[in-house]
């Protein structure tokens, strides 16, 4: 059988520059930046003007079991960080979950991660933003290549795990375990043997992110840090500037003090042969409301392609038993054992 493909973390530029660095070496940071694909022109004037902003980190199935092509994002995690509150809000969105492609041609839902496969880092941006109510300002796509190197950079990580994991050749039992790169890499890529299945992943990949922040707050390393930046050009693209980047590091490093972890977990469905997670409304409210409320914004009610076909299918929801989902003709691609 051919491998399945597996997930990316994304973890590498958006530590760096938004959560560990603080005022140092701005210099140096500046001359690394010349290596990575930034924009010329910006997107969004909130880090301009020293606004909560939103931030969508891609991780990028691309280089895994040879892959050449951008691949599905088979990590997304929204952040928003807050620079008078000094608050970063940050959900982890399951990959399977079922979103509005919003951007397509032509009207239709699939696996979330495909936004990014099909429309890049402007559909992602969009399918995230609808499904949450949230505006979504920039974007940080990595590929996979890129966490083994960070963690070796900042001389490995420590987590305690709640079960054996093995994938690729690589072990890690049961306890507490200093991991190098490639340790860390199968830590956070592997999900069928934990019967928590991507949920249990997203955990596992926020304790590798909150263990490199820790690390990166060490003076020895953050003198490094403009480095590893040179060294992970390649694997990194953004739609900041290089100036919002050192706007970053110069007002919003406090957001990194209090930093709140969340996921969304949704009920499986079976929809065209595959299987998906089906976001409740109440799910995605609550994660809106949070995100919302750091970025200084009202609560809204959420009013789009996946909360009206919740409406439409009340059943699934008020029976534990039920696996089917009706999207009303809204599904239109078939996923193969290969891209479950």
């Amino acid at each position: 059988m051919k491998k399945i493909k597996m997930i990316s973390i994304v973890i590498g530029i958006i530590l760096l520059i938004v959560l560990g660095i603080g005022g140092l070496f701005i210099y140096r940071t500046q001359q690394s930046l010349n290596s990575l694909d930034t924009n010329k022109t910006s997107v969004s004037k909130k880090i301009d003007n020293s606004k909560p902003f939103s931030i969508l980190l891609l991780g990028a199935d691309t280089g895994t079991d040879g892959r050449v092509d951008r691949g599905n994002s088979d990590t997304m995690m929204l952040l928003t960080l807050n620079p008078k509150k000094k608050t970063t809000v940050a959900y982890s969105i399951p990959r399977d979950a079922l979103a509005e492609m919003v951007g397509d041609k032509q009207k239709n839902v699939q696996k979330i991660n495909a936004a990014y496969n099909v429309g890049l880092s402007k559909m992602a941006k969009s399918t995230v933003g609808s499904m949450l109510g949230v505006p979504v300002d920039y974007h940080v796509a990595i590929n996979m290549e890129a966490l083994e190197k960070t963690v070796d950079f900042v001389g490995g990580v420590t987590v305690t795990s709640d079960l054996k994991v093995s994938f690729d050749g690589v072990t890690i039992p049961k306890g507490t375990h200093h991991l190098n790169g490639k340790e860390a890499l199968t830590y956070a890529r592997m999900r069928y043997q934990d019967p928590r299945g991507d949920y249990g992943r997203q955990i596992r990949q926020q304790q590798i992110l909150k263990a490199v922040v820790k690390k990166l707050e060490q003076p020895k390393i953050l003198v490094k840090v403009p480095d590893l930046i040179k060294t992970l050009g390649d694997d990194i693209s953004t739609d900041l500037t290089t100036k919002q980047i050192d706007q970053i590091v110069l007002k919003y490093n406090g957001s990194s003090k209090n930093m709140n972890f969340n996921q969304i977990q949704g009920k499986t469905a079976w929809i065209n042969e595959s299987s998906y997670q089906v976001l409740p409304t109440s799910t995605m409210q609550k994660a809106s409301d949070k995100l919302r409320d750091n970025l200084d914004l009202k609560p809204a009610t959420l009013d789009n392609t996946e909360t009206r076909l919740n409406l439409k299918n009340k059943s699934f929801f008020e029976n534990e038993d039920d696996s089917d989902y009706n999207t009303y003709g809204l599904d239109t691609t078939y996923y193969s054992n290969n891209t479950y």
